[in-house]
């Protein structure tokens, strides 16, 4: 009789991906409870799917903060919130000649998508003009994919963010819903599922993630992977928590490399066509083990964060080179 290996079960899951077939709860589970042992195996299963859909490539990202602190939201994870006591730079919406500066730093690092990041609750109608202005002239002038990541939209703003030529609009649902309580209580879960659905009714390609490591069980973690199949979401950045000394999850430890690997393998069996992004926190998480991250993803973030340093540019290339893989570029 035929034994069924480690190996054998990963291959069969990602089979179910490749069939488009998800996967269950507790097929789900079984990836995140298994022995660090069976990482490699794990791994090569997830880097069968990324390989289908993506070959070799990886796509790159580059952020701007262009509105720093002065958040009136009570996110636990977040230095930029008002319950935050973590010494951050705190500034109004950049102008627009600084934003051009950072989409040419973007092209510089071979990004092909750029994100222009704002702290608070929303845009005001005067911020996003800013953005939509600053945004016109790079699709006028740089071969860049533009992301906004603006907060929650009032009516007729994410029609104006589409019309300027946004391609992609990031709102991360974070954390699942039944954790959501303890992380704020400025906004809801369904407000947040509810901006995703709104800049997708106006063609911008929605992206939107989690951060693993706030306090959510495994069974929560495959939860969230499942809301964002169903949310349809065409980029999942996957944050690791960096626990920020002043925000009220600074002692919430880091998330074990060996466990922040099962989760990305586990993105990719659920939502098998869609860009899987290595994000924030990636650093402090996986530290030694980035390299292995890109078997499951095929995406990730170059240069520095909100408030919190990524690695030199020349590394993540370096990672890519050595991997044997192709930075994509000029890539949604």
């Amino acid at each position: 009789m035929k034994t069924i290996t480690a190996d054998m079960e990963w291959q069969s899951l990602a089979q179910k991906a490749l069939n488009g077939e998800c996967i269950t709860i507790e097929e789900g589970l079984a990836v995140l409870d298994s022995e660090n042992d069976e990482v490699l195996p794990l791994m090569h299963a997830a880097f069968r799917v990324r390989k289908h859909f993506y070959g070799k490539k990886v796509k790159l990202n580059m952020i701007i903060n262009a509105k720093s602190g002065l958040c009136p939201e009570d996110c636990g994870y977040c230095s930029q919130s008002i319950v935050s006591t973590a010494a951050v730079n705190k500034y109004t919406l950049l102008n627009k000649e600084t934003l051009l500066d950072g989409a040419r730093e973007a092209m510089a690092r071979q990004a092909g998508t750029y994100c222009i990041v704002a702290a608070g609750k929303g845009p005001t109608d005067k911020e996003l003009e800013q953005v939509v202005d600053a945004v016109r002239e790079i699709r006028e002038t740089m071969p860049l994919k533009i992301c906004a990541c603006l907060g929650i939209l009032k009516d007729g703003q994410a029609e104006r963010l589409a019309e300027a030529g946004v391609h992609r609009y990031n709102h991360n649902l974070n954390t699942s819903k039944a954790n959501y309580p303890s992380i704020t209580t400025t906004h809801t879960y369904d407000q947040r599922v509810e901006t995703v659905e709104q800049v997708k009714a106006y063609g911008m390609s929605p992206c939107s993630g989690v951060i693993i490591g706030m306090g959510e069980t495994n069974q929560e973690i495959v939860e969230m992977a499942y809301a964002l199949r169903e949310l349809d979401a065409d980029s999942i950045p996957i944050n690791f928590l960096n626990a920020i000394p002043g925000t009220p999850l600074e002692n919430a430890g880091r998330t074990p490399s060996m466990k922040a690997l099962k989760v990305l393998a586990l993105f990719r069996f659920i939502c098998p066509s869609k860009e899987i992004r290595v994000a924030g926190g990636r650093e402090v998480n996986l530290r030694t083990l980035q390299p292995l991250s890109l078997y499951a993803a095929n995406s990730l973030f170059v240069g520095d964060y909100l408030t919190t340093a990524g690695q030199d540019v020349s590394a993540d290339h370096q990672i890519i080179e050595d991997l044997g893989f192709e930075i994509e570029l000029n890539a949604l």
